[in-house]
């Protein structure tokens, strides 16, 4: 797959056939991926990839405690600011409601909108699943750098005719997923990301992106 193509035709799925994801591809995505840039090379990704039993195991506990209505755990990160300035919370207030839209819930139909969230914790049906984790004791480039890295991996998931969502709604029951993966002391749980392959019967849409001025200045002839 053309690159290009690779980048136009990457998007958060929330829809996956049940059918597995090899082991093989998903070691050849993340070993190429292991070439992502990192400052001085540290590579401050530490990622953890779930299939059969153990997936199912943490989809079902997280499900379960998301569907009893258990406190969220503490995040360990800002997520976003307290306020969120334009443009970037019009930004935000477009995506949810074009993704409202596109499954056909409205707005003050909340039982609806809770249905949709919990989906997340089932990785929207997908068979595979990464979690990644960064140090705690790591500055701002480094998360910049484990950003990079995980693109790096939607797009070759991409070019194996896989699709993906990431999800940093994982990080709010990041003790339930601690108790699957039992993680090192000191990594905080930055996102998961369901992998898998669409199912097309399900309802999507194409979140649309600024014009090219709004977010590039060119300076020079």
């Amino acid at each position: 797959m053309d690159v290009y193509e690779a980048v136009k035709s990457r998007r958060a799925v929330r829809g996956f056939k049940n059918e597995p994801v090899s082991r093989e591809v998903l070691a050849r995505v993340l070993s190429a991926a292991a070439w992502s840039p990192s400052g001085s090379n540290i590579q401050p990704w530490n990622t953890y990839v779930l299939t059969g039993a153990p997936l199912a195991e943490l989809k079902t506990c997280a499900v379960e405690r998301v569907a009893h209505g258990d406190a969220w755990d503490e995040r360990q990160y800002e997520m976003y600011p307290p306020v969120l300035k334009s443009p970037y919370g019009e930004r935000r207030s477009a995506f949810g409601k074009e993704r409202y839209s596109a499954l056909g819930i409205a707005r003050e139909d909340w039982e609806a909108r809770q249905r949709a969230a919990i989906a997340n914790w089932n990785c929207f049906g997908a068979p595979a699943a990464l979690f990644c984790y960064i140090d705690r004791d790591l500055g701002r480039p480094q998360w910049a750098d484990v950003g990079m890295y995980l693109q790096t991996v939607m797009l070759l998931l991409r070019a194996e005719g896989l699709h993906s969502c990431a999800q940093m709604a994982w990080s709010q029951v990041r003790e339930t997923v601690a108790e699957v993966l039992s993680p090192p002391e000191g990594l905080i749980l930055f996102c998961g990301m369901s992998i898998g392959y669409e199912d097309l019967t399900m309802s999507s849409a194409r979140t649309g992106r600024a014009p090219l001025h709004e977010t590039v200045t060119f300076i020079g002839g």
